[in-house]
């Protein structure tokens, strides 16, 4: 059978789609795209068994077919290739694919699509619909602090929880924790789904910068994303989450508030001189002052900046690691930050002085031991 297509809008699709396809795959069937062409439509899927993205588009043929294309030969042909009209002829039988462009032909070696394994069906359990710009900063706001800790898969993926009151998205590594809560997403009803860091971030890659609406369906063991012509299929986390909330400190009577660009690029330049393993900072705190300071006592390496501020509290030394210091505040876009402290060795929790109506957002770091 034979189709003709756009060489650049097959480029872009598969583009889309690709980053799910791993560098060794479990099964070597996965290296490739499979290709189902029926009722006048192309249908695309690139899998990992753990998460399946498809996309369609619109071809005119009668014909029917199925085939697995390798992934990464065909798509360094179309991006190579100026935008023009190709023509894809598939024999099933012999799994051979040929492409035809103006000038050029180009044969590849396929495989049979029975190979290819089924892409899981989602229960319905949970339904609901979130426009794409928020779903995006929800995931944005919070997957900087998934770990990547194998030995405590919880926290490999983002906490989501959907309710009738609205939608909670929680993230954490142990030594940082970012709690984003929507008050305008809702569910008829509630249950708590953990979803991989890596699904999140092919989402991210698919999600555009829009209004547009995105179907959510979660299921015991899958979550189902439909994007316009894309789906994407994941396998959830099947842990329990940590209790997040009881690592959240009730008490903080002292508040600093600073501009963040300010505070970061400070620390920016502070942490050059900071030791290489610890990325250790100390942060000490007066009336309207900050002092950031870095030594490295193995290279006899200093430095310190003073800051204006408004700080209202006791007088407190308290020390981070920069590297997680400044990757929270970098994820966040208000003009000043308000940090509140307890003690030099409890969480500080991190909130912008400017949000949206509809959202809270709530960023905590730990401490480090000053040395």
């Amino acid at each position: 059978m034979k189709f003709s297509i756009s060489s650049a809008t097959l480029s872009k699709q598969l583009t889309a789609i690709n980053g799910v396809i791993s560098n060794n795959p479990i099964m070597p069937i996965l290296e490739n795209f499979l290709f189902e062409v029926a009722d006048d439509r192309l249908k695309i899927t690139a899998s990992d068994l753990q998460t399946s993205i498809s996309t369609e588009l619109a071809i005119e043929t009668q014909e029917q077919a199925k085939i697995a294309i390798p992934a990464r030969i065909l798509l360094d042909t179309l991006r190579n290739l100026p935008e023009q009209p190709i023509t894809f002829v598939i024999d099933e039988s012999a799994y051979n694919v040929e492409i035809h462009s103006d000038n050029g032909h180009y044969t590849l070696a396929g495989e049979n699509a029975a190979d290819f394994p089924q892409v899981a069906t989602v229960a319905a359990d949970v339904a609901v619909n979130v426009t794409a710009e928020v779903l995006k900063k929800a995931i944005q706001q919070t997957i900087i602090a998934t770990s990547s800790d194998e030995l405590r898969p919880a926290m490999n993926g983002v906490y989501m929880n959907f309710s009738e009151q609205g939608a909670t998205f929680v993230a954490t590594d142990g030594h940082r924790l970012v709690r984003y809560i929507r008050a305008d997403i809702h569910a008829t009803a509630q249950h708590p789904f953990i979803i991989p860091r890596k699904t999140l971030t092919l989402l991210t890659g698919l999600l555009p910068n829009s209004d547009q609406e995105v179907g959510i369906t979660f299921g015991e063991a899958n979550v189902h994303f439909q994007i316009d012509n894309t789906n994407m299929v994941s396998r959830l986390i099947d842990e329990r989450y940590p209790d997040y909330e009881n690592v959240i400190p009730q008490n903080n009577p002292n508040k600093l508030t600073i501009d963040r660009a300010a505070l970061l690029s400070s620390l920016k330049r502070i942490a050059i001189y900071a030791n290489r393993t610890t990325h250790q900072v100390k942060l000490t705190l007066a009336a309207n002052e900050l002092q950031v300071l870095a030594e490295d006592l193995d290279f006899s390496n200093k430095a310190d900046e003073r800051l204006s501020c408004e700080y209202e509290g006791h007088n407190l030394e308290i020390g981070f690691n920069a590297k997680l210091l400044m990757e929270l505040l970098n994820s966040l876009s208000s003009k000043e930050v308000v940090i509140h402290f307890s003690e030099p060795n409890r969480a500080a929790l991190i909130a912008p002085q400017e949000k949206e109506a509809e959202e809270d957002i709530l960023l905590l770091i730990m401490p480090v031991i000053l040395q």
